[in-house]
Formats: structure tokens, C-alpha cells, sequence
């Protein structure tokens, strides 16, 4: 990522694919995780912003003054369902069968928070995603893996779930929790 002389960014998260992500473009960061109780409103696009807004609120009471706090929060979304973690294998499959050959929508939204500097910045990424038909045999074979279980929508796209993606429209790293083209062009206009 652009050097911008910036303080340790405080993820506000414990999503193992959030911190591989900023790990994977060398964005340094610590991890505080949120206690904010994830509740969803009738619009999954605004949901995800106030819930990012919430979690980077929360964390920013923990940490110094001058920490940078990012926030996010990712839904997926099938016919006015918001499809979360699955509780177990069953729900896994039952989410896989409803996903199988169908186009769904992935939102996530991210806070930037500085208390300091007095910086809230709020936005959120939308991505389409198609799955292609799946067979009861190949939803079973990936619920075995043990993947879906604790991915919202039962599926990673990073991982086994990919074969099953005929196509996105939108940024792949939003589908698998965070959009970072977005932050980093966020931070940029911020910082930069």
C-alpha cells in the first residue's frame, strides 16, 4: 500500500479474512475485535454501513486518540434474504441449494474512523455473484470440507467455493470480505 505516514490502522474485526487481506497488500494493522451486536435492517446496503460505522465507534473507545479504526461489515444477499453464517452442516446445504444457479448480491461496508483528526468516512462496495447449478452431490462433497461453516452465505470464494462461480460483476475482494481498491482509494483522498 502508498506509504502515507500513517499511524497503525486498529481493524475492528477478528475476520480471518479481513486481516489476510490487509496482510496481503502490507497494510500494518492490529486487531480489536468489535462487541457490537450485528442486527439487519430491511436494506441490506444500508445495514452494512451502519453496522461498519458501529463496530469502528465501538473499537475507537478502546484505543489511543490518534488510532485509525476500520470498521466493516459484509452481508449476502439472495431474494430479500440475508443469508449469514451457517449454525451447521444442514443449514450449509439448505443455503448452498438455494444459492445453486442463481445470481446473489455481496455488500460490505466499511467505517474510517480518526478521532483525533475528527475523520468518519463511511462507504460501502456492492458485487454480483453467479453461481452455477450445484448437485446434491456437489453441495455434500463441500459441506464435508468444512468451509462453509463459518462463511456468511456458506461459501468462500477464496477457496474450494470458487469452482462453483460462473462469474462476478464487482470487485472480488468484496466477496470475500473487504473492498480494498475502496479503502485505498478512500485513504488516499483522506491521507494522501
Amino acid at each position: 500500500m502508498l506509504n502515507l505516514n500513517l499511524p497503525i490502522l486498529v481493524l475492528a474485526s477478528a475476520s480471518p479474512r479481513r486481516q489476510e487481506l490487509f496482510s496481503l497488500v502490507n497494510i500494518p494493522f492490529t486487531v480489536v475485535k468489535s462487541e457490537v451486536e450485528e442486527i439487519h435492517l430491511e436494506n441490506p446496503s444500508e445495514t452494512v454501513t451502519i453496522l461498519a460505522l458501529k463496530k469502528a465507534e465501538d473499537v475507537a473507545k478502546k484505543v489511543s486518540e490518534n488510532s485509525i479504526v476500520v470498521g466493516a461489515d459484509t452481508i449476502v444477499f439472495l431474494e430479500n434474504e440475508i443469508l449469514g453464517k451457517p449454525e451447521n452442516e444442514e443449514e450449509a446445504k439448505k443455503m448452498l441449494k438455494k444459492l445453486s444457479g442463481k445470481t446473489h448480491t455481496v455488500f460490505t461496508g466499511f467505517a474510517i474512523l480518526h478521532k483525533a483528526k475528527k475523520v468518519v468516512f463511511c462507504e460501502k462496495a456492492e458485487t454480483e455473484v453467479k453461481f452455477k447449478e450445484l448437485s446434491e452431490a456437489e453441495i455434500n462433497f463441500y459441506v464435508q470440507t468444512g468451509e462453509p461453516l463459518d462463511k456468511a452465505g456458506a461459501y468462500g470464494i477464496q477457496g474450494i467455493g470458487s469452482i462453483f462461480i460462473e462469474k462476478i460483476n464487482g470487485c472480488y475482494f468484496n466477496v470475500m470480505g473487504f473492498p480494498l481498491n475502496r479503502f485505498y482509494e478512500a485513504m488516499k483522498n483522506i491521507y494522501g
